[in-house]
Formats: C-alpha cells, sequence, structure tokens
C-alpha cells in the first residue's frame, strides 16, 4: 500500500495533469492521521517564553490550570459542546485551541465573570480601528483593495485586504504616509496593544471581523462593524459570544485546507489548533498545495502550540470524549 506522502505525490500530480487539460476534478481529501509529525516539540517562541517568565510561571503550570477550568466547569463544557456543533466541527478543536493559547500566551482566568466585566467595559472604550487618524474603513476604501471587493465572505475579503497591505503598504511609504514593518492587524486593529489578542479565546479584532459573516448566519449575532471597534472587543471579551467566533475560525481553516489543499485536518486537532495560532489559512493552504504540485510530498504540520495539544490529547479526550 502506498504511504501517505505517496499519495500526497500522486493526488497533486493528478490534479496537475487535470489542470493543465482544464479539467475540475472532485477527488477525496487525503486524511491527515492523528498525532504529531515531529518526534520532539518545535522551538517555543521567545517571546512566549519571556512572558511566562515575568510572571513567575512555567508551561506546565499554566496547562495546568487550563485544564483544570475546562475540566471542572460543566458550563464552559456545555457551550463549547454547543459551539462545535453549531459550526459542525469538533468539541476538542476548541479546547485545543484554549489549550494552546492560555499554556503559551497568557494565563487562565480563575473566572469566567472576569470576562464578562471586561466585555462590558469594552463597550465604552472610545476607541478607533485606526492608523495615523486615518481608520481602517477609509484605508482600505483605497483603489489598492478594489479587487478584494469581489472576494465571497469576510474570510476571502479580509485575507485579500492583508494581502494587499503586505505587497503594497508595509513597510513603505504611500500617499504620504510612511507605514510600520508590521502586520495589518498589529497596524490598525489592536490600539491597545500591537500584538495584543483578547479574551478567553484569544482573538484579536481582525480575525473577529474575518468570521463575522458565518457567526451571524450560524449563531445569529449583529455582524461587526470595523467602524464600532468598541462592539468587536465586547463580541471577543464575552466568552459565550466568542466561542461562537473561535469555532468559527476553525471551520475555515479546516474548509481552507479541503479546498485549497486537499486534506482532511480534522481528525488532528494538533494541526488544526496550529492554524488557530498561526492564522492565514488561505495562504498557508496555498503554499502546500503549491509545494505539493512541484512535488513536495508534505504533509500538514504542527508547530509548538499544536504539538502540546497532540502530546496531551489523552487528556482533553477525558473531558470531551
Amino acid at each position: 500500500m502506498p504511504s501517505l506522502v505517496q499519495r500526497v505525490m500522486a493526488r497533486s500530480a493528478l490534479l496537475l495533469a487535470l489542470a493543465c487539460l482544464g479539467a475540475q476534478p472532485s477527488l477525496a481529501d487525503i486524511r491527515v492521521p492523528p498525532g504529531n509529525r515531529h518526534a520532539e516539540q518545535p522551538d517555543i517562541p521567545g517571546g512566549s517564553r519571556s512572558r511566562t517568565k515575568a510572571t513567575r510561571s512555567s508551561f506546565k503550570a499554566k496547562y495546568e490550570k487550563i485544564h483544570a477550568l475546562l475540566a471542572g466547569n460543566r458550563s464552559l463544557q456545555d457551550k463549547i459542546r454547543k459551539a462545535a456543533r453549531a459550526y459542525g466541527i469538533r468539541p476538542i478543536h476548541i479546547a485545543g485551541a484554549l489549550v494552546g493559547e492560555h499554556t503559551y500566551n497568557v494565563d487562565a482566568m480563575d473566572q469566567l465573570q472576569s470576562y464578562y466585566v471586561k466585555a462590558a467595559s469594552y463597550l465604552n472604550a472610545g476607541v478607533d480601528f485606526a492608523y495615523r487618524g486615518e481608520s481602517v474603513a477609509d484605508f482600505v476604501a483605497r483603489p489598492e483593495f478594489q479587487p478584494c471587493e469581489t472576494a465571497r465572505g469576510d474570510a476571502r475579503l479580509w485575507a485579500c485586504r492583508e494581502a494587499v497591505f503586505e505587497r503594497r503598504f508595509r513597510g513603505r511609504t504611500v500617499g504620504g504616509t510612511s507605514f510600520p514593518d508590521n502586520r495589518f492587524g498589529a497596524v490598525f486593529f489592536q490600539p491597545f496593544y500591537a500584538g495584543q489578542t483578547f479574551g478567553l479565546g484569544q482573538l484579536n479584532p481582525l480575525t473577529a471581523l474575518s468570521v463575522s459573516d458565518m457567526v451571524h448566519r450560524v449563531s445569529g449575532y449583529a455582524p461587526l462593524d470595523m467602524r464600532d471597534a468598541g462592539e468587536v472587543y465586547a463580541s471577543i471579551m464575552d466568552p459565550d459570544r466568542t466561542l461562537a467566533y473561535m469555532a468559527a475560525v476553525i471551520r475555515v481553516s479546516i474548509d481552507a485546507y479541503s479546498d485549497i489543499a486537499g486534506f482532511d485536518i480534522s481528525d488532528n486537532p494538533g494541526v488544526v489548533a496550529t492554524l488557530y495560532n498561526v492564522g492565514d489559512p488561505f495562504g498557508r493552504a496555498e503554499k502546500l498545495a503549491a509545494a505539493n504540485r512541484a512535488g513536495a510530498g508534505r504533509l500538514p504540520e504542527e508547530n509548538y502550540y499544536g504539538w502540546l495539544v497532540n502530546e496531551k490529547i489523552a487528556d482533553l479526550e477525558a473531558i470531551f470524549p
């Protein structure tokens, strides 16, 4: 029986050949098996190490804290299961994202009530998504972003806008404005702390906006507006609403890898968690697909964050069997 890598290469070669003939085949996705591809955990970023050291904690202690929150809070478990059902994903994918974020990003708050209080405070925070006085709404109305308007859905729309920012604005001076060599989300969407994420799911505002249409359609929450930063922050700080946004982000990643790269990653929580951590599922799926068309025979892999999720899978499956 051909190995998994051989199957990847054969499928990619067939897709390329059919594409050259003008055909658009519908081939079954290659299932990415459970478990880690790396024998040892990939390097953990220095920023995560320094944040953890500054709080006089450890990754082990932080993992145990978020695990205890998940295992000991029946209400949270029920909400995770409900969100997972609504978006057609497994509860363990939401749990894996929570474990990764609260092990390597921040400590889990002891009481979910703290998040509800913070969510209310953000509604009247008086912040805007802007850079040097230009609102993001005015910025994306620039002609450079016009091709993005044909994108289908918020996820592809904002992915296109991010790509345009990377190519045309990042680290450049355009129209008299000097743009920093930093991500679109950090420049326009995080007026409190550049690079900061928020809430139980540690989402950033741009990520929430990118799934707003799906969350509105599936969960019924009002669409988010880039002109109303306070409401965006409140949505990702609210523990009830943020689970819907987390589930939608995970759904988008799973679908992107299926549609673009031909992989079913749903049986590998570590790979799914990795995409939750690194973002840009469309761009990453496209790069993987291109590499495999060139004969790389690559499978999706976990990073340090996803590696922990797969390593602790038995713990998590005991909570979400």
